[in-house]
């Protein structure tokens, strides 16, 4: 077992033994406000940062590329998970991320779980989680790469994530009813494996829940409640919520840049080596000429255009 796995189980344990809190396995509101120092904005009753609407739907057109190189100058060097399986490949994942952590089934673990759930009215340790959700939030669940007898989600799961959410999934582990969950309209999921079975906890015990909105592992990714999710091309990228906005910003410059460019070049006014390079002022006064006559046209919010030509920051 790796030494993350062995601290979110005793993660679990201590919470566990605290009492009260709900389904005991669940992070309180004052350690996730500790965890996530660097958000200085609003947050969800829970704690959660809540990256606003705005900058979730201009996530949409940013790319992977731009995500990756914005968290890595900021040290964020591992927040991109390669590898999927998806359902509707052709969607742009883009959510709130609500985790999940789940290990393999131990007996005398699991029963002091569930009891406590039971307390409070909870069945079936699989829907824990998915009751939190909200719309726009993301499910992302560490099932461990569980496979034979290990899938916690098929379609009758997958549809009451998405009634709640809106949105879809992102789960290291296998699927299962993937026929169904693919009739979901709007329902992206990207997933480890496919297999027809499912984790029984009167059975085969092969999963119990030991965190919700707690830190966990995805892949390589370290993933914290409220990170954005950001799915596309089966790859998935975890932004930090208080890097989200330094993502998207970063990305409509480049992308202005790049349709500046590119019509330039067509129109043959500069040469590729002038355009690859660092610009001229020539060019920039130019681009900047280009963002005013066409500031109602761009695929970037107007606001963000006047911003940029008035002081050249994002």
């Amino acid at each position: 077992m790796s030494k993350l796995k062995c601290v979110l189980l005793l993660f679990a344990v201590i919470i566990f033994c605290k009492g009260s809190q709900s389904q005991q396995v669940r992070i309180t509101k004052e350690q996730l406000i500790a965890l996530t120092p660097e958000w200085k904005g609003e947050r969800f009753p829970d704690g959660r940062p809540k990256v606003p609407d705005d900058i979730m739907k201009r996530m949409k057109l940013v790319s992977v590329e731009e995500a990756w190189a914005v968290m890595k100058n900021a040290g964020y060097g591992y927040q991109v998970a390669e590898g999927w399986q998806v359902i509707n490949p052709d969607s742009v994942l883009v959510g709130r991320a609500v985790t999940a952590s789940f290990m393999p089934g131990r007996p005398d673990v699991w029963k002091a779980i569930d009891s406590a759930g039971k307390k409070e009215g909870k069945r079936g340790q699989n829907t824990w989680a998915v009751d939190l959700l909200v719309k726009g939030d993301v499910y992302v669940a560490d099932q461990f790469g569980a496979h034979r007898n290990g899938p916690t989600i098929g379609d009758n799961v997958g549809n009451a994530i998405f009634a709640r959410s809106g949105n879809g999934i992102v789960y290291d582990g296998a699927l299962r009813d993937v026929e169904g969950l693919k009739e979901i309209d709007g329902f992206t999921a990207f997933y480890s494996s496919y297999d027809p079975s499912y984790h029984n906890p009167t059975g085969d015990l092969t999963t119990m829940i030991v965190g919700i909105n707690q830190p966990t592992r995805i892949r390589t990714v370290t993933v914290m409640p409220g990170d954005v999710v950001l799915g596309k091309l089966g790859v998935v990228v975890f932004i930090p919520p208080h890097l989200a906005e330094r993502v998207a910003t970063t990305s409509e410059i480049v992308r202005l840049r790049d349709m500046f460019g590119h019509q330039r070049l067509k129109e043959g006014k500069y040469t590729a080596g002038q355009i690859d390079s660092r610009w001229s002022d020539e060019i920039e006064k130019d681009f900047s000429k280009w963002l005013n006559d066409h500031i109602n046209e761009l695929p970037v919010p107007k606001e963000q255009i006047q911003k940029y030509l008035k002081d050249r920051t994002w």
